[in-house]
């Protein structure tokens, strides 16, 4: 005898549309609220065994914190999960790190290097590669361009320092700030941090572009080289 229960058989208080008209959306659990997003589920699941399935697929990574280190092909292989419910659930990540990312605009200044360190920290804590990113800044500390300099590297290279500054050239940045990613989650400069960012520092001196600061994200923690002296 088939005992598994469809959503529509389900008592209402339980149906995640029902619920959330009722008591509002905040009152959906996290495997609800993903049920709400994947619509349907398929002929031996429902949507909320398979969003159950989507929670409990990351092992190191349990909960919604998963979807943050999946990829649409991990994804794939839930059964149930195909191309398009993989795409959805993407998007769903990508919009909360926007989210959290302009909500933190709003109080965002570039004098602060905490400001900026929560202003990136949702873009930048997740990634498992290295990424370095240039602010280029004018003569009022406003940002005139974001600039991918290296990804998936240890260190600042010399080609890295090169590109630095014909990108500050080619938009006229009076200022520059470095800040990059450790994806071990710990954001402790390391002897080539610092050696790099002496480097870097002394050709913006010589060409009268300083660099204000390099900013390392970890995992919800920052170190500022400025802060700490380390230039």
């Amino acid at each position: 005898m088939n005992t598994h229960l469809t959503v529509k058989q389900l008592p209402e208080s339980e149906r995640p549309y029902e619920k959330a008209f009722e008591k509002g959306i905040e009152s959906l659990s996290d495997a609800e609220l993903l049920a709400v997003i994947l619509r349907t589920g398929t002929k031996k699941l429902r949507s909320i065994d398979l969003a159950y399935a989507v929670l409990n697929h990351k092992k190191e990574y349990p909960g919604l914190l998963g979807l943050y280190y999946t990829t649409k092909e991990d994804l794939m292989k839930i059964n149930g999960i195909g191309r398009v419910k993989a795409l959805e659930l993407e998007a769903c990540a990508e919009l909360a790190k926007r989210l959290a990312k302009l909500k933190r605009k709003q109080r965002f200044s570039v004098r602060s290097p905490r400001s900026i360190a929560e202003y990136y920290m949702e873009q930048l804590r997740h990634e498992k590669r290295e990424k370095t990113l240039l602010l280029l800044l004018d003569g009022k500390n406003r940002i005139i361009r974001e600039h991918m300099i290296s990804e998936g590297t240890v260190n600042l290279s010399m080609a890295s320092s090169r590109e630095i500054f014909i990108e500050a050239l080619k938009y006229e940045a009076v200022y520059i700030i470095l800040i990059h990613n450790h994806p071990s989650g710990d954001p402790t400069p390391s002897m080539q941090d610092l050696k790099s960012t002496k480097m870097i520092k002394k050709a913006g001196d010589f060409m009268e572009i300083p660099l204000l600061d390099h900013i390392i994200i970890g995992d919800c923690s920052y170190v500022s080289l400025r802060e700490q002296n380390l230039f």
